[in-house]
C-alpha cells in the first residue's frame, strides 16, 4: 500500500462484512476466518463510524432485517469481542476527499477506504470497486 503497510493482524470490516460477522453468516473463507480470529484475539477488528450510519440506512429502508432494534444491534455489535469503533476523524474526512487515483463517489465507501489508509488497515470486503482500487495499491483490501 502506498500510504504505508497495514498493521499486522488488524483489519477493518466493510459494512456488509461487519453484519455477516455479527450475524454469524457463513460467508467467509477459512483463511479470512483465521485472520478474523487473530484480529479478535489482538482486539484489532475495526469498524468505521460510517458503517453504523450505513447499517442504520439499510435497516430503515428495510434492505436488511435485524433480530433486534437497530440501536440494540449496534450496541451489541460494537461490544463484541475484539471490535473497536473508529470515529470519523478530521484526517479521515479530508483523506476521503483526496483519495489518489480514480475512486468512485460513494461517500460511505470513500470514508471506509480513507479510514483504512489513515489507520493502515486491510479492509475485508466483497465490494468490487474497493477490491479493484486495491489492485493499484492505494489501499489494502481482502475478499472474504
Amino acid at each position: 500500500m502506498k500510504n504505508g503497510k497495514p498493521m499486522s493482524k488488524a483489519i477493518l470490516l466493510d459494512t456488509h462484512t461487519w453484519i455477516w460477522l455479527i450475524n454469524g453468516q457463513p460467508k467467509f473463507s477459512s483463511k479470512i476466518l483465521k485472520l478474523i480470529n487473530q484480529a479478535a484475539s489482538a482486539n484489532a477488528i475495526f469498524v468505521s463510524a460510517i458503517s453504523v450510519w450505513e447499517l442504520s440506512m439499510l435497516e430503515s429502508k428495510e434492505r436488511i432485517i435485524l433480530t433486534q432494534p437497530v440501536n440494540d444491534w449496534i450496541k451489541d455489535a460494537l461490544n463484541a469481542p475484539g471490535i473497536q469503533l473508529i470515529p470519523l476523524l478530521p484526517e479521515i474526512s479530508v483523506e476521503s476527499c483526496r483519495l489518489p487515483g480514480n475512486f468512485h463517489g460513494d461517500p460511505a465507501d470513500r470514508i471506509i477506504v480513507a479510514t483504512a489508509r489513515i489507520k493502515k488497515l486491510s479492509i475485508i470486503t466483497k465490494d468490487k470497486k474497493i477490491l479493484t482500487y486495491s489492485k493499484n495499491h492505494w489501499v489494502s483490501a481482502i475478499s472474504p
